[in-house]
């Protein structure tokens, strides 16, 4: 499957989706990626995340890492198509560390996935958590890629989708200013906007 064959995958299962909507980084946008539209069906899943596994195939990595909880079951496909173990991190207190005992060992090749990129703060914290670990990062690998600029996160990056979705500041907001509806990040109910 080519990029432009994932992101028809994802229009087809109506994991994107337009209207008012409260990002995660706090940001509105018209549009969201509701990955787990794809995500509750395993064998979706499981094609996208054969792309993910695919480039990154020769870097040999033998630990995958995702971030709960859409990461975790982007990292368990990516993990079964590349053949090595799967471990996930939590949030607690704010800060992102290791529970259950997962660990990584010292120079451990890890690939780093996620769902959705749009500041790239989550994959950051991975970034240094996996540092702090000893690994050794193999790359990240991401279903789609909502960033308005290019970021670097200092190893090989690669999103199967890219999406050019403009954000803004709830202040900034146009959708806001005409008093359109805010729909809340990851629930159905909706809240109206200042």
């Amino acid at each position: 499957m080519d990029v432009n064959k994932y992101e028809e995958l994802l229009k087809e299962n109506n994991a994107i989706i337009n209207g008012h909507f409260l990002l995660t980084s706090g940001l509105h946008s018209d549009t969201y990626v509701e990955k787990f539209e794809l995500l509750k069906y395993p064998d979706l899943t499981d094609q996208v995340c054969s792309g993910i596994a695919e480039y990154f195939q020769d870097e040999s990595p033998t630990v995958v890492v995702g971030a709960a909880t859409g990461g975790i079951p982007i990292s368990q496909s990516v993990a079964r198509e590349l053949e090595v173990r799967s471990i996930f991190s939590e949030r607690v207190d704010g800060e992102m560390i290791f529970k259950r005992g997962f660990e990584i060992k010292d120079g451990e090749k890890v690939l780093i996935v996620d769902d959705i990129v749009t500041t790239g703060g989550s994959i950051k914290e991975l970034i240094n958590l996996v540092n702090q670990e000893g690994g050794e990062i193999a790359g990240v690998g991401v279903i789609v890629d909502r960033s308005e600029e290019d970021i670097d996160f200092g190893v090989e990056y690669h999103a199967l989708v890219n999406l050019e979705i403009p954000t803004y500041t709830p202040e900034e907001c146009p959708l806001c200013q005409k008093g359109k509806e805010l729909t809340t990040r990851g629930r159905t109910g909706k809240k109206k906007s200042s």
